[in-house]
């Protein structure tokens, strides 16, 4: 079956409430893609695949839709399709368990905690620290960073002497990924819970 992205009209009859906040239009939905063993493909990030991106794998047949989005269709001229909420891959895709430095990667490490006063700090007022400072010859490393307040990474600027009360280290894959867990994620969708739990 051929189909031509160009030609496809979305129609968003509603969205439920309890979603509406996710999301502030249609496009930003995405679609959740399992394992062959009904697992995420990946959690860091969270395997989501915009719905373009879903189409192509239903019209290729590399995947099998579990859950659709009931009340939001797209379509061309001869065909019309709920767009998938979650598809689970027909084969099995080697899961990367290799971890990346990001400065996200090192607040999930540190629980968003600042390393230096203990305080909690949310996703948005967080600030990555360089223990050595740059200037100084530090680099950008899981052992040379850490999560930090902006009050912390203000007063300490390029002071060498202060340190963070607990030594940075490089996290496992599997260490990250159960702090990512603990953190729950946004459904898109109501059937997400279920795969993600």
């Amino acid at each position: 079956m051929h189909f031509e992205q160009s030609c496809i009209i979305i129609t968003r009859l509603r969205y439920a409430d309890k979603y509406s906040s996710y999301c502030k239009s249609e496009l930003k939905l995405s679609t959740l893609v399992l394992n062959a063993d009904a697992s995420p493909v990946s959690l860091l990030p969270l395997s989501i695949i915009s719905w373009e991106e879903s189409i192509l794998y239903l019209v290729s047949e590399k995947a099998v839709v579990l859950e659709w989005y009931e009340d939001w269709f797209v379509h061309s001229e001869r065909w019309s399709t709920p767009v998938p909420a979650v598809m689970i891959l027909k084969n099995y895709q080697k899961k990367k368990n290799a971890v990346r430095f990001s400065k996200q990667n090192v607040f999930l490490r540190d629980n968003y905690v600042c390393q230096y006063c203990s305080e909690q700090v949310n996703r948005k007022f967080a600030t990555l620290d360089h223990v050595l400072p740059v200037s100084l010859g530090g680099k950008s490393t899981f052992e040379n960073c850490v999560c930090a307040c902006s009050k912390c990474n203000s007063s300490k600027g390029n002071n060498k002497k202060i340190v963070p009360k607990i030594k940075p280290y490089k996290p496992t894959y599997f260490q990250l990924a159960e702090k990512r867990k603990k953190l729950g994620w946004e459904p898109q969708h109501p059937s997400w819970e279920y795969y993600l739990s």
